[in-house]
């Protein structure tokens, strides 16, 4: 992980550069992100969470060697080599199972852990964070005891140790996005930064891991940014400002930020100004597939088409048949939940694109688009903002371009603009 330690360098010295970490699972979504992985050459992080990818599958049916083996198919189809791409777990730790006895939890987590690393995942995020069986919050100094626990577990079944990377945490927000609308967010106090550093230093350095300790390049805060369903908490420097300088005291450790979604460029960008080096996005980048395939739909609805494909229909059925995924977080009104299924920030939606009678609907989408010459007067209503001559009229490039509205973005709020 030497391109990280580099880039983290950097960023301590003043260079307002930093990385951006893609968390997704969805196809079309990683195809583009490849695409600008292809074209620019620069270093691209992807990462899978626990919730997608674990030993039991995840939602999506994948153990870590399954994404591996399939990310290196797509990256192949893109002429992507994979020493180019980054690939992080994150969110390792108990929350899949943080319903059970933490004893049990803790051994899922292990073997989570394991499977990471055993796959050729190098950037480890050690989250213990939650509490576990009903327990009480743990303290920081359980939270400590338990990543270190888990960094054992890597260091020991990684081919090899020296490649890894760790980011550490007390302050992590919850995997898949808030349950209901923030309402107050406490950037991380200086204090609280402290005890986190000081109660994972004394949990290695007890369990003999001086080497991985020094392999730790970032540490989770709550820099203040969020979203909610209908709303973003925009990044205020002044707030943080306390928290940013204080990084600075400990060799060679940069912040995490997560939950960037939705933030602006600007924002993003005094992020990565105040050592907040990596980036994480996940939900915007499917906000963006969804917008996507709603205006293919549209297009499609204008086209004489034999058999459509009727896509919107079926996601919203197939999210009415099945509200596990979305029924904990959005209350109201049935015209504002309807609403919120489709259109909010935490896009729920995303959870969906795989249920066959969705996933079906929407190869149909492309079918029904493929063989047809796609009327640029069309395309320029349904995707906006597209220069004249230099609109797609195919239904993946236009997949393609919308998702990258994303993905440029936060290489370009980032700093990293050219071949590293």
């Amino acid at each position: 992980m030497s391109i990280i330690k580099d880039l983290i360098a950097r960023n301590r010295a003043g260079e307002a550069i930093g990385l951006p970490c893609f968390c997704t699972a969805n196809e079309h979504v990683l195809r583009a992100v490849l695409a600008h992985a292809k074209q620019t050459e620069l270093p691209t992080v992807i990462e899978a969470t626990c919730n997608q990818v674990n030993q039991d599958g995840g939602y999506t049916g994948m153990t870590a060697a399954d994404f591996m083996a399939w990310l290196r198919g797509l990256a192949s189809d893109a002429g992507v080599p994979m020493t180019q791409l980054i690939l992080g777990g994150d969110h390792l730790g108990p929350n899949v199972w943080r319903n059970e006895p933490i004893d049990i939890a803790m051994e899922k987590s292990r073997e989570l852990v394991k499977s990471y690393v055993q796959a050729g995942f190098g950037k480890i995020h050690l989250d213990t964070s939650m509490a576990c069986g009903g327990e009480p919050n743990p303290t920081f100094e359980q939270i400590a005891e338990r990543a270190a626990d888990l960094c054992a577990v890597a260091e020991k079944y990684a081919p090899d140790p020296s490649e890894l990377c760790y980011i550490i945490g007390t302050e992590v927000p919850i995997p898949g996005g808030e349950t209901d609308e923030p309402n107050v967010l406490d950037v991380t106090s200086i204090d609280r930064y402290r005890a986190t550093i000081d109660t994972h230093h004394a949990a290695f350095m007890a369990r003999g891991l001086q080497e991985a300790w020094a392999r730790i390049v970032s540490v989770v805060t709550q820099p203040g940014v969020d979203f909610g369903h209908t709303s973003v908490y925009p990044f205020a420097a002044e707030k943080a400002a306390p928290l940013c300088a204080a990084i600075l005291a400990d060799d060679g450790l940069t912040f995490e930020a997560h939950s960037t979604d939705y933030q602006s460029t600007a924002a993003l960008a005094a992020l990565v100004e105040n050592h907040f080096f990596f980036l994480k996005v996940g939900p915007e980048l499917t906000f963006r597939f969804r917008e996507a395939i709603w205006a293919l739909a549209e297009i499609e609805a204008h086209l004489d088409i034999a058999s459509p494909s009727r896509i919107r229909e079926i996601m919203i059925q197939r999210m009415t048949d099945r509200p596990d995924f979305w029924s904990a977080y959005y209350k109201g009104t049935d015209p504002e939940v309807a609403r919120l299924r489709v259109y909010s920030y935490s896009d729920r939606i995303r959870y969906y694109w795989t249920d066959p009678a969705v996933s079906g609907a929407l190869s149909r989408l492309l079918q029904n688009l493929s063989g047809l010459p796609l009327p640029e007067t069309l395309v320029s209503q349904s995707f906006m903002g597209a220069e004249f001559g230099e609109i797609p009229t195919t239904a993946n490039d236009l997949i393609e371009g919308h998702v990258l509205r994303c993905v440029s973005r936060y290489f370009k709020a980032a700093g990293l603009r050219q071949v590293y």
